[in-house]
């Protein structure tokens, strides 16, 4: 199995919109409904305000190495990323469990 991991924070230019963010994170849970070869998805808020803390985890569980690289371009994973980096920047790291 693939583990594909994503840590998120609000850019530093970007003024605290709740209403926006709200809706963007609900956006991630829901990706895994459009994408049937993911295997586990889970997407958590940080609940503790820590200066070196990200704001949101992305955990998601793939078959394969292969299965990432066929849901990076997805059109449903393509169109999130065009609003998420709006909002957001991230770091990933993929590795085998």
């Amino acid at each position: 199995m693939m583990q594909h991991v994503v840590m998120f924070r609000r850019l530093a230019h970007v003024d605290a919109d709740t209403a926006r963010e709200a809706a963007l994170v609900e956006r991630m849970r829901g990706l895994a409904r459009e994408i049937d070869f993911i295997r586990a998805w889970r997407v958590s808020a940080n609940e503790l305000d820590r200066p070196i803390c990200w704001d949101y985890l992305l955990e998601a569980t793939f078959d394969d190495a292969a299965a990432v690289e066929r849901y990076l371009p997805h059109p449903a994973h393509q169109a999130l990323v065009a609003d998420l980096k709006t909002y957001f920047e991230w770091v990933a790291c993929d590795y085998t469990r």
